[in-house]
Parts: structure tokens; sequence; C-alpha cells
């Protein structure tokens, strides 16, 4: 119930706004941040009553921890702001604010070019270059065009994995084909989940392309939910791990 209150409140601010004209684009990159090696995805937006423009999600590799981000892109110079915990995520990205959102201090100074990115991501005394190359890309909000191999670093996580969405294009149009589970101590897909959809809506609800997988816990238990575009909030499939096989599996 809570999660499908939040979905219909991301729609509302989503359709009172000038966003609804689109959908998804999305831009995904790898690079570093220093000499450490990270993937970036970054979605962009006409923009918000706060004024963000983008939302995104990232990762060190070394890390494999998803890292969400928000920001302003102003011509070519984009400024990024991380997320530092559950409060600010709910009050930036899921409730959203109508008053201008301060990016000032914000760690993410880039210059965005056709092909990637540079610039610095400082904090505090500490300074560093970033450099990115553009790896693939997903824009439906015009003709759909994907290009290259989209996986969206989704800001779901347990303590122990991490979750991909691999999205393509289709007879019925442009979804996520299946689900990744990624192990963030080896790096390494340990399991795929695909979606009986032969509609192609898993992945596409109106919310963040983020955010359309979901941790949430009951009984103790880290429940993993799949968004589905659909009438209203959508819908939504939930996994829960399984100890004996060491898989997710569809929760009855």
């Amino acid at each position: 119930m809570a999660r499908q209150f939040i979905f219909a409140i991301f729609c509302v601010l989503l359709l009172s706004g000038n966003a609804a004209a689109g959908w998804y684009h999305v831009e995904n990159y790898e690079g570093t941040i220093g000499s450490l090696p990270v993937h970036v995805s970054l979605q962009t937006y006409d923009s918000f009553g706060s004024g963000i423009t983008v939302e995104g999600s990232y990762f060190y590799d070394a890390r494999q921890s998803p890292i969400a981000v928000y920001g302003k892109l102003n011509g070519t110079a984009l400024v990024l702001c991380e997320i530092s915990g559950n409060k600010e995520f709910d009050r930036i990205l899921v409730i959203g604010s109508k008053t201008p959102i301060d990016t000032t201090g914000c760690p993410f100074s880039l210059d965005m070019a056709e092909g990637g990115a540079t610039g610095t991501w400082s904090k505090g005394t500490d300074t560093y270059p970033v450099t990115l190359k553009k790896v693939a890309s997903l824009d439906d909000t015009g003709d759909t065009k994907v290009d290259g191999v989209v996986e969206i670093p989704f800001w779901a996580e347990t303590a122990a994995d991490r979750f991909a969405g691999v999205y393509t294009n289709t007879d019925s149009g442009t979804c996520m084909a299946k689900m990744q589970v990624i192990k963030k101590s080896s790096g390494k897909v340990i399991q795929a989940i695909t979606f009986k959809d032969d509609d192609c809506n898993a992945g596409m609800l109106m919310t963040p392309i983020y955010m359309n997988v979901q941790k949430w816990v009951e009984g103790g238990r880290d429940i993993i939910s799949v968004n589905f575009r659909g009438g209203g909030a959508g819908e939504s499939e939930d996994y829960v791990f399984n100890r004996a096989t060491g898989k997710y599996q569809q929760k009855k």
C-alpha cells in the first residue's frame, strides 16, 4: 500500500509538470573518478518545480553499491549532488520539492559533451578529476532509440546484492527485458530474472527509471519489487531470496 501511494504521488507530480511531455531519456557512462573506475547513469527531464533536471545512479566498480544523485543541467554544465540518507532520498527523489533545490557545494561539476563528460568530484579538501565516456542510451521521448546495451543501476539494493535492468526494444515497445542480480562482493551477475510480459511493461512505470525496482522489508526478509506500467499507479511483482537455492523467486 505504501509503495503504491508513493508511485501515485510521483505520477501526480510528473503529470503536473513539463516532464509529462516526455518519458525516459537516459544516458550511461563508464569512466573514472580519480583513479577509481565507475559506472554512471543519468536521466534528464525538462524540469520540476525544484529546478532538478537530472536524476541518476552511479557506483564504484570496486564497491558495487548504487549512489543516488540529482542535479541541474545548464547548457553543458552539470552539477550533481549525492543523496546522503533515507530522509533526503524521500524528500528530494520520492516526494519532491516545489521550492528550488540548492546545489551549491555538491560534489560533481561536469562539462557534458556528445560522447561523454569531464570535470571534478570535490568534497572538503579532496578534489579528483572525473572522465566519463558515453556507452549506451535510451530515449523514448519521441521516436524510440536504444543505443548500446542499456543497463540501469536501480537505487534498490540489499546488503549483499544490487540490481540492474537490461532495457531493449521489442515488437511491443521498449521495456526491461530482464533484471540482473549482481553480487556486490564480486561484481558478478548471479541471476537474471525474465518476465512474462507480452505487452512490454516491465520497468516502465512513470517514476525515475531507477525506482522501477524497489526494496522493502516484510517479516525481516528483503522483498524486491519490479514495477510494471499499467492504469493508475501500475502493478508490481515481488521477489524474495530463497536461502535454499541461493536465488530470488517470485513471492506467492
